[in-house]
């Protein structure tokens, strides 16, 4: 699974930038927690430093999403991981 922006994802353009989630997370602070009350069948973890660029055409299925304060702490851990602070 991936997080990206609904823009880019509707946007002219073959690929994406992502956010990959994975089940098992180190605890580290460029990890956000996620798990079934964004739509997740489990406690999973937003890798921010390990952004993928993949091709839109192998993003099928639509989880959940992310809203108020988690979508914050998204956008902060991003700038922290790539060091935009």
């Amino acid at each position: 699974m991936v997080v990206s922006r609904q823009a880019l994802i509707d946007s002219r353009f073959a690929t994406v930038v992502c956010a990959p989630i994975y089940s098992r997370g180190d605890r580290l602070s460029t990890q956000v927690p996620v798990g079934p009350d964004q739509g997740l069948k489990h406690d999973s973890c937003i890798m921010c430093d390990n952004l993928v660029s993949i091709q839109k055409v192998r993003l099928r299925d639509y989880v959940g999403s992310l809203t108020g304060s988690l979508a914050s702490q998204l956008n902060r851990t991003l700038r922290s991981a790539l060091d935009l602070l």
